[in-house]
């Protein structure tokens, strides 16, 4: 592969499965454990642009991860929308203020960091009801205004609410959650809870009708089972446009472990041949029932995200030729 082939206008993968519709990509294209084992990345692709115009010929969807820990540059998007063929695809995730993280001060926009209250004694992070709502609805309208090239360009799937394991069922995060879904009218959103309350004690079909109401799509996770209070896998379909699988690997181990240098050492997992079979064949009934099936892995050490990416594709690619009914 020549240099003019990493940076040509060549399309990106078409959809796979059985009904031609299922996306399946990474969660960051530039992951510093991918890039440093280059395992992917051929030379030639060794800048941000050659990493992302190389990796859009290989999967046709990505998850921006970036944009969960600082407000995205508009800039960025346009060179994302240049960069990428007409049939790639980009979910987005949610700055971290907006889905309840904790928000250290120097995160934000320097002139927003300058008018930012005082922190408390011995309090080193932001949360989004401490703010005045002056700064809020700046961060608010940032945040759309970034994303907005995506959008117009219709590279943009949906944006990703990935909530805070401390957002729980209760009366103050659901109208929170709520009011993100009016902020971020005419844009589909993607919710993802990461507090087992949502989902235990009966209330599994509750949500899903909340969410249903909301017309947002539910994220299905793939994660460790039975560790910490983290919300279960539930592979339902709340939005008839889209599903979102989300694939964490099954690390028990380092899922919840404190002190990891980095992200790739917690989400260290290689899936396993029986797994990914399994993982397939939820994949396949998903995608009789929405439009578009977004698969992300977020397995990050070294390869191992682009060789379980790549062999669910072939799964799913092996599907095509089967009838839709009755196979």
């Amino acid at each position: 592969m020549t240099h003019d082939d990493l940076l040509g206008e060549a399309a990106s993968p078409q959809p796979v499965g059985r009904s031609g519709n299922v996306r399946v990509g990474l969660c960051s294209w530039s992951d510093p454990s991918l890039i440093k084992s280059k395992a992917f990345y051929p030379r030639g692709a060794g800048t941000p642009e050659g990493r992302l115009r190389f990796y859009a010929q290989n999967f046709p969807v990505v998850e921006v991860d970036s944009s969960f820990y600082a407000l995205p540059d508009p800039a960025n998007s346009v060179r994302w929308v240049a960069r990428t063929p007409a049939n790639f695809r980009f979910n987005l995730k949610a700055f971290r203020l907006l889905t309840g993280h904790q928000t250290p001060p120097q995160v934000f926009p320097p002139d927003i960091a300058a008018a930012l209250p005082p922190l408390k004694a011995r309090q080193r992070n932001h949360y989004y009801a401490d703010l005045p709502d002056e700064i809020v609805d700046e961060v608010w309208r940032r945040f759309i205004t970034a994303i907005a090239p995506l959008k117009d360009a219709g590279k943009l799937l949906a944006v990703h609410f990935q909530f805070a394991p401390w957002v729980s069922h209760t009366a103050r995060w659901r109208a929170h959650v709520e009011a993100c879904v009016q902020r971020m009218a005419g844009h589909l959103v993607a919710i993802e809870f990461r507090n087992a309350s949502w989902f235990s004690d009966g209330r599994v079909d509750d949500t899903l009708a909340w969410l249903r109401e909301l017309r947002v799509v539910h994220t299905i996770v793939d994660e460790p089972q039975g560790v910490g209070n983290y919300a279960q896998g539930i592979w339902e379909v709340t939005h008839p446009e889209l599903a979102v699988v989300r694939l964490h690997g099954r690390n028990a181990e380092t899922w919840d472990a404190k002190g990891l240098s980095a992200s790739s050492d917690r989400f260290n997992y290689e899936y396993g041949d029986a797994e990914l079979d399994e993982l397939s064949r939820g994949i396949d009934a998903l995608a009789d029932r929405v439009f578009d099936v977004v698969v992300l892995l977020n397995v990050n050490y070294e390869d191992q995200g682009v060789r379980a990416a790549q062999a669910l594709q072939r799964r799913q690619r092996r599907l095509m030729d089967r009838p839709l009914t009755g196979g």
